[in-house]
């Protein structure tokens, strides 16, 4: 399957034109990678006018898994001068068009979590790999399900500077380690977020406070759950889920992640 029904209202398109820098600048092309023997097919964006290697961001998909969506993030990450990768943690870059679909790939990597650490390792070390990355500086977000993942592979001592979640859900797999966590985290949460219980946002806090984790905790005030994505209060209706684009939090928590990036990754103030 490979359907993007939700990435075509007006309104999506128009955010994509206005947040995405010129072809002139921003270059991005599909590319294909591998874990095992699953073909994985991401996004490489980076910023023609930089010269020179760059630090890394990994981005990890909704469950809707990898859209155009991610792929306009990457891109945006590249126009702050990063060389950017839309990871593919489903194989094939599938995508969902009903969250029936959405649960089940993103629940067959979660119950699977050894293989989707190998296909995040994969993406990882593709990108590192690349002519204009820096291998040195890498950072990785995610958004929903993509969060979690992010989370997951901080709290395992995944060798990153920075990660930053974006509406994921905040449950441990594994507890973080007492000095075993080597990223900076921003955990960007909608206030009244469903999905999200105040024992998750009190666990992982808790959890980070004892693993001394460089941990930051940003609560949205109004928003719910898909906060960052333009298609979210569409989908919400469409499938009667707490779903919806809350611009204020997505301009706040973007905000958040560049300060992060500029303290971890040391590259110019946004």
């Amino acid at each position: 399957m490979n359907l993007r029904p939700y990435v075509i209202p007006i309104t999506t398109l128009l955010w994509i034109m206005l947040c995405a820098k010129s072809p002139a600048e921003v270059t991005g092309k599909d590319v294909t990678y591998k874990s095992g023997d699953t073909t994985l097919k991401g996004y490489l964006a980076w910023d023609d006018a930089i010269s020179g290697k760059r630090p890394v961001v990994l981005v990890v998909h909704e469950w809707w898994g990898h859209t155009d969506y991610v792929r306009n993030r990457a891109r945006m990450l590249a126009g702050l001068g990063y060389t950017a990768l839309a990871v593919d943690m489903y194989g094939e870059g599938k995508t969902a068009d009903h969250p029936e679909d959405a649960g089940k790939f993103a629940g067959e990597v979660m119950k699977n979590m050894g293989e989707g650490e190998a296909r995040f390792i994969a993406a990882l070390d593709f990108a590192k790999a690349q002519p204009q990355a820096d291998p040195t500086r890498v950072a990785a977000i995610g958004y929903c399900f993509g969060g979690a993942v992010v989370l997951h592979m901080a709290r395992i001592g995944t060798d990153l500077k920075a990660v930053a979640s974006f509406h994921g859900s905040l449950g441990a797999m594994k507890q973080a380690q007492p000095d075993g966590v080597k990223a900076s985290i921003l955990v960007c949460n909608g206030a009244d977020d469903k999905f999200v219980p105040q024992e998750q946002i009190d666990a992982i806090q808790k959890e980070m406070k004892a693993a001394h984790a460089d941990f930051t905790f940003l609560s949205l005030p109004g928003a719910v759950h898909g906060f960052s994505n333009p298609a979210a209060t569409e989908l919400g209706k469409k499938f009667k889920m707490p779903l919806a684009y809350q611009k204020a939090a997505d301009d706040a928590s973007w905000e958040a992640m560049k300060k992060l990036f500029h303290t971890t990754l040391d590259t110019p103030k946004p």
